[in-house]
């Protein structure tokens, strides 16, 4: 029988089930201010990551102190509500997964927007769900229903092409930083100093120090973050996949069949700006595809 996550469908949004409908539109009639920084990403795309990468360049490598939530220091926008981020002390950092359409920025403001391939972007979501019982009811849907879900845009912050396309757009506009998961991987040294020097002397100068910049790498590794997971996140039932699961890249292939791959990959390449952010995972996808035809 074929399973599909259960949401809260609001205004043809879907939401998590616990979301509050009025924190999500309080969310949308935030004034942000000049200071403000946001952090973008749709989901599992590096959203955690790049929140902490912030929160530890803002504060000289220090990570969260113990028995902080970063759901509390870099609070989810559109969760929360208005009133709970107007209350945080500036330069307020701030969590959205919103389209740049609905994401309430500040032309004096930055914005720091994650993207990662669609096909591990797929896989980790699915865990993600089917881990959050409270909020989907989908402990046992399988990847093959969670697929059909994510390939027609109808999860929750909709269709990961839409959004990462709004955000693409622009890309090299002053107060705007757009990295990939992937690059972020590659080169986390080059990652933590471009998110410094966006940020600018005043906020971001630390990552020049080489003790600092020593001590961001460390606590921002997947090491680091897969310990006390609760800092990231409630808690999941007993046998659920954790939070911070593997940080990888191709996780993918453990999960996809070729016809999967093949048309999820269809979707990418109608969208050439997308597609060209990761011709090595296209490449590899179509290997895939090819060896299993």
């Amino acid at each position: 029988m074929t399973r599909t996550p259960s949401y809260i469908l609001h205004d043809g949004f879907r939401m998590p089930m616990g979301f509050p409908v009025e924190s999500f539109q309080s969310a949308l009639g935030y004034r942000a201010r000049p200071g403000d920084i946001f952090v973008s990403a749709y989901p599992k795309c590096g959203t955690t990551w790049m929140q902490n990468i912030v929160w530890l360049v803002l504060h000289r490598g220090d990570p969260l102190p113990a028995g902080a939530r970063m759901t509390e220091a870099i609070p989810h926008l559109e969760e929360v509500g208005r009133e709970a981020v107007e209350r945080l002390p500036e330069p307020r950092v701030i969590k959205t997964h919103l389209p740049f359409a609905l994401t309430p920025t500040h032309p004096e403001g930055r914005v720091i927007y994650v993207s990662r391939n669609p096909f591990d972007c797929a896989v980790s979501y699915y865990h993600h769900t089917r881990g959050f019982v409270h909020h989907y009811d989908f402990a046992e849907g399988t990847f093959d229903d969670y697929f059909e879900c994510f390939l027609a845009g109808e999860v929750d912050f909709g269709d990961y092409f839409d959004n990462v396309s709004s955000w693409l757009a622009h890309r090299g506009e002053p107060g705007f930083l757009f990295l990939t998961y992937e690059h972020m991987q590659a080169d986390p040294v080059g990652a933590v100093v471009a998110v410094g020097d966006f940020l600018g002397p005043e906020l971001g100068g630390t990552v020049h120090d080489e003790a600092i910049l020593d001590r961001i790498l460390e606590h921002s590794s997947f090491a680091a973050m897969s310990r006390d997971q609760l800092r990231w996140a409630s808690a999941r039932p007993a046998g659920m996949p954790a939070f911070v699961r593997k940080g990888t890249i191709g996780d993918w292939r453990n999960h996809f069949r070729p016809d999967q791959a093949r048309r999820l990959l269809d979707r990418l390449n109608a969208t050439p700006t997308l597609a060209g952010l990761w011709p090595e995972v296209v490449a590899t996808v179509e290997r895939f595809v090819d060896e299993g035809a």
